[in-house]
């Protein structure tokens, strides 16, 4: 079949399409996929400059995200038959195959019966960003109705979906973008007030709109500079929530604030093989589609490449710059 191998650490030429083996079911509890399209996200960049989570495993087949078309099922799996539509985050880390791929093989726990109303491009563009939204809002933010949030870099992959999130629990939407563009993209998709942060920061404009008080949760996408900054517009005894390690910095403000400050890394649980924690990852992939199916959540497509041009897909994400997700198809 074929498939996009990391075939070194470095830049994005490193990725190349290649003939590999087929997978083949070699356990009960699997099945196979045919793979019809696959998620580009920031942490695939990550590892193709950085290395893969696990030593030896090179060349690999990066990828978390995936869509397609159940083609078999091992004898044990009684809740999917071949034909059937699903969506997984699972492998392209260095030990179970990603997919940028034709097929591939996963235990059928993984996977989950994709949107009805979605395409494969948007399936596949979906479950990391969903999943972590989802865990830095209500599982370490908390984020009830009523209450407000900010959710930074709002028209980027996670922020995008995270706006809709947290506008169906209820919460008053603030978010951050870089353009009048994406200000249009962020309202389009829920938001309730949008503050263009190359006007002089944000600080100001938040506590402005929250009448002084700071946001509820802050939900911090983009880094150590954001994250330092969004302890002044996260209210006392708020939540602020990252996706990134902010390094060091004094913590004397937050801790004034009494500020429950948590991570989201939504790829722990398949690292660490928490198996309970990635059934709950698989619950949120099913709640998702549900509110998908009917019309409340959508996912945006900036750009849907072919395979052959994962290491296009890669530059790309790599600027920062789109809106929205960048997606194979297969």
């Amino acid at each position: 079949m074929k498939a996009v191998l990391m075939t070194a650490i470095g830049d994005p030429d490193v990725l190349k399409l290649q003939d590999i083996e087929e997978p083949e079911i070699s356990t009960p509890t699997q099945i196979k996929v045919q793979l019809k399209a696959a998620g580009i996200n920031p942490v695939d960049a990550k590892i193709r400059r950085n290395g893969l989570f696990y030593e030896n495993a090179m060349p690999a087949v990066l990828g978390c995200d995936g869509a397609g078309k159940v083609t078999e099922t091992g004898r044990a799996v009684n809740h999917f038959k071949p034909g059937d539509k699903v969506w997984f985050c699972n492998g392209g880390l260095g030990r179970e195959q990603g997919n940028y791929a034709e097929y591939t093989v996963i235990d059928a726990r993984w996977a989950s019966l994709m949107p009805e109303t979605f395409s494969f491009v948007e399936a596949a563009a979906s479950p990391l960003v969903l999943i972590t939204a989802w865990g830095a809002l209500f599982d370490r933010g908390g984020l009830q109705s009523g209450q407000s949030v900010l959710i930074h870099a709002g028209a980027g992959g996670v922020g995008h979906v995270a706006i809709q999130l947290a506008k169906l629990k209820g919460a008053r939407v603030i978010t951050t973008v870089s353009s009048w563009q994406k200000t249009e993209f962020a309202k389009a998709m829920g938001a309730d007030e949008v503050v263009d942060y190359t006007k002089g920061g944000f600080t100001e404009a938040v506590n402005t709109l929250t009448d002084g008080k700071g946001a509820d949760l802050v939900f911090d996408t983009v880094g150590a500079a954001v994250f330092k900054e969004s302890i002044a517009v996260t209210a006392h005894f708020g939540r602020l929530v990252t996706l990134l390690d902010p390094g060091q910095l004094n913590l004397a403000e937050a801790r004034m604030r009494n500020l429950l400050i948590g991570f989201e890394l939504m790829l722990t649980p398949m690292l660490r093989q928490l198996t309970e924690a990635r059934d709950k990852q698989v619950e949120v992939l099913k709640q998702c589609a549900a509110s998908a199916d009917k019309g409340f959540l959508k996912v945006h497509i900036c750009k849907q490449l072919e395979l052959k041009d994962a290491s296009e897909a890669h530059k790309l994400v790599e600027t920062g710059h789109m809106a929205g997700k960048i997606v194979l198809s297969v």
